[in-house]
Parts: structure tokens; sequence; C-alpha cells
């Protein structure tokens, strides 16, 4: 039998060899700690603090403000400076707290306490989980709480792990399943403890060896948690290329995973889970991948949330020579960037930064309908056609094409030899559309 994989995606370049072999390095932060009230899909949490407030690290600082938004820790100790806009990696400027690291820090009581989570009720995971303020650290940021209270928890059969980490460049996820896997395992059991007929599978691309032998020897005694092999490919992580590679099942983007009786988790997700539940702490770092030909030491290093991203630069050895591009996150999906003082946020998993922009260099041409497209998107759309549609602004047509099934992986731009931004233009698109659709509502 095959390695599990879907149909359709792309091989790009890995670059993984940069950074793959470095152990995580802990980053204490120098400067002052910014921390958005918007980490996460949903509504942004409020403050929960004025100017001038003492804080201490593991203290609630902003409140989940609605069903769908999440809780915002400190992760120092200090004094608040300012509540005021400031600007994060996508560009927005975002309501942020703005903290003056004072260098000791002091938790608030009880954190980093033993927890045996065998004794807890379903619903006190589940509100550990809310109130240590977990979303999903693949990229999405989806409140984690909200993940982890389907509509019918009896009809959840599966719990997947994603340690694909498809996309090109990252190794934070690699780095942790060789560093703590146990943590893993151990995150992986308490959402089990949810959901009782459902069994944990932990699929890693085979181009992590290592990662899949210490996991598997790991679980070799657990009867509900197993490892599944997966073919290396972009892009594998995706919810539903991972649902469809381990289960068989199909999702479209009218459906929940829990629709399909799955609920995906990334691996720094479920090692928070972990952390939250076992060892009552809860998410103030991220592990970060500094990588790219323009730098001069690619590192992973465990980050406190609110860390300046100049500081993640400077911790590697600065830059070779001035990088044209810097990316917040990996080439595919990544966002670009204009300026390093962001703050590291939940989401932020690694720092990208390239001497050349290769997209820039090669300007887009017509479209010469080779079919490259089509033949790789993971969706199984006609990406050609969706252009036609978005040059046209035709919404309707858009739809009518199934363009909001549509993954934004960016496999489609990747693969054109015109060089056409076709994923520019979906995002563009699946943003009017939704807009559209909510005006109607």
């Amino acid at each position: 039998m095959g390695l599990a994989t879907f149909k359709g995606g792309i091989h790009p370049y890995e670059g993984k060899e940069l950074s793959e072999s470095k152990p995580v390095q802990i980053l204490m932060p120098k400067g002052e700690m910014v921390f958005p009230m918007s980490q996460h899909i949903g509504a942004p949490a409020t403050p929960l603090v004025a100017k001038g407030d003492q804080v201490l690290a593991g203290q609630k600082i902003g409140e989940a403000s609605g069903f769908i938004s999440a809780n915002v820790i400190s992760s120092v100790s200090g004094t608040v400076k300012a509540i005021e806009p400031r600007r994060v990696a996508n560009g927005a400027m975002v309501n942020s707290i703005i903290i003056e690291n004072d260098g000791e820090y002091k938790t608030v009581e009880g954190l980093g306490t033993d927890r045996d989570s065998s004794k807890l009720s379903k619903q006190e995971i589940r509100d550990i989980v809310k109130a240590a303020g977990i979303v999903g650290l693949g990229g999405a940021g989806f409140p984690t709480h909200v993940k982890l209270t389907p509509k019918d928890e009896n009809k959840i059969d599966y719990i997947l792990v994603n340690g694909a980490e498809c996309e090109p460049y990252l190794t934070s996820d690699y780095r942790m399943m060789i560093e703590e896997p146990e943590k893993i395992v151990g995150g992986l059991k308490v959402v089990l403890q949810l959901f009782d007929n459902a069994k944990g599978v932990i699929g890693i691309e085979n181009n992590k060896p290592e990662a899949i032998k210490i996991l598997t020897d790991l679980v070799k005694d657990e009867p509900r948690i197993s490892v599944c092999p997966l073919l290396t490919k972009y892009p594998q992580g995706g919810e539903r290329s991972l649902i469809n590679a381990i289960t068989g099942r199909k999702v479209n983007s009218s459906m929940l995973p829990a629709d399909a009786g799955c609920i995906v988790d990334n691996i720094d997700t479920i090692i928070a889970i972990y952390m939250a539940v076992c060892k009552t702490t809860p998410l103030m770092r991220r592990i970060v991948t500094v990588t790219g030909d323009a730098v001069v030491n690619p590192q992973n290093y465990n980050v406190k949330i609110g860390t300046d991203f100049q500081e993640l630069v400077d911790a590697a050895g600065g830059f070779k020579t001035e990088p044209e591009k810097l990316i917040a996150g990996g080439p595919m999906m990544g966002m670009a960037l204009f300026d390093l003082h962001i703050p590291v946020t939940k989401t932020c998993s690694a720092l990208t930064c390239f001497t050349k922009d290769e997209v820039a260099a090669n300007a887009p041409s017509p479209c010469i309908r080779c079919g490259k497209c089509v033949s790789v998107c993971p969706s199984h759309i006609v990406p050609q056609m969706m252009m036609d549609a978005a040059e046209r602004n035709d919404c309707d047509l858009f739809e009518k094409l199934s363009g909001m099934e549509c993954m934004e992986c960016g496999s489609c731009t990747f693969i054109c030899p015109a060089k056409r931004p076709l994923t520019q233009a979906f995002k563009e698109m699946r943003k009017t559309v939704a807009a559209n659709r909510r005006k109607k509502a």
C-alpha cells in the first residue's frame, strides 16, 4: 500500500535543510511587548487592563468578546505603557496592549503546576483550553475551544494531528516532534478524553523519517493512537487535504471537518493543549522558524508572544545581504512584509527572508491554456476559468465555478508558466463574495 495522500498538489523546493537540524533555542525578548487583541479568527478580545497597570506573566489581559473569539495572555511581567493600534503581519492596524517588559518574568500564582487531566470533566478541559487563549497555531487562528465543542461529540471518530508541515522552509513543528514528542502524545490523549468514539492519528510527511519513527515508537502501546506516514507533497497539511489523505472523506467549503467526523489540530496546538491542561500554562509562546538564504544563521526559536520580529532577525545573526523579500510564514501561504517592527502573534510560524524576490522578477503573461493549474488544484476546480471571472469582477460566475472551494494554497500560481497572479486574484474574489453574502444575510 502506498503512502497516504490526496489528488493534485505540487512539489516545490523544500528549503528545510537550512533549519531542520537546529534545535529550538529559547529567545528572551529585550524590547517592549505588543499584544494585539485580534490574533484569531472572530471578534477581537476586550482589553482587561489600563495604562499604568502592573501585569504578570500568565495573566489574562484580553478577554474573548464573543463565541468565536479568544483570550489574550501576557507572556511577561511589567507595566502597561499604552493601549493603541499597532500594525500586524497582514498589514492591518489592530488595537493592542503595549507592555514594558521588566525582565523579571514574575508569574501568576499556580503557573506551571502539574494537573492530572484524567480527573477533569469534559467541560473542565474545554474551559481550561478557552481560558488559556489557545487557537489554531497552524496559521488559521480558529479558537480551539470552539473546535473542541462540536454539535454532536459522539459523531467525531477521528482526531487528526497535522504533522505534515508541508509549507517549504518551515521546520518548527518538525523540531517539536523530535524534541517534545511526549507533549504531543499527552495533548492528543487529553483531546481523546473529550470524544469517546474517536481514535487519534498523527499524520507526518515521509520527508521526516526521524519524527515518524520517534512518534510511532512512542504510541505503540496506545490503543487509540497511531501514526500515518504521508506522501511529501504540498498542500498535504491543508485541513481538507489531510482529512482526505488519512480518512478518504471529502470536506467542501460549506462544511466543517466535524461534519465529516473529524477534528484537525496542528502539532503546536496539541502541545499548547497539553501545557494548558496538564501543566497549568496558558498560550504565551510560539515556536518560530527564522530562515531563508538572506539569514546568517537560520534557526528555530521558542519566542514569547508579543516579541518584535526584528529581535528574531538579530538573534539569527542578521542578514548576509539586504533581503528583497520578507515573508511572515512560508513562501506558499505567508504574507509579504514591508516592516520588521511587528509583533510575534499566535499565528506566526516563521520569518522567511530571501535575497531575491522571485515573484517580482517574473512579470505575468497571457494564459496559454496548458491546464497545469487544473491538474495540481487540490480542490479540483478550474483556476483558468476562475481567473477570467476574477478579471471581470464577475462574482456570480466565480461562485458558479466553485471559486469558494479555493483553499488559497498557491499551487496554481506556483505551477503557472505564464506567472499569472491566480491565488491573489482568488483571495480578493473570495473576500468580495463573502462580504456580499454577509450583506444579503
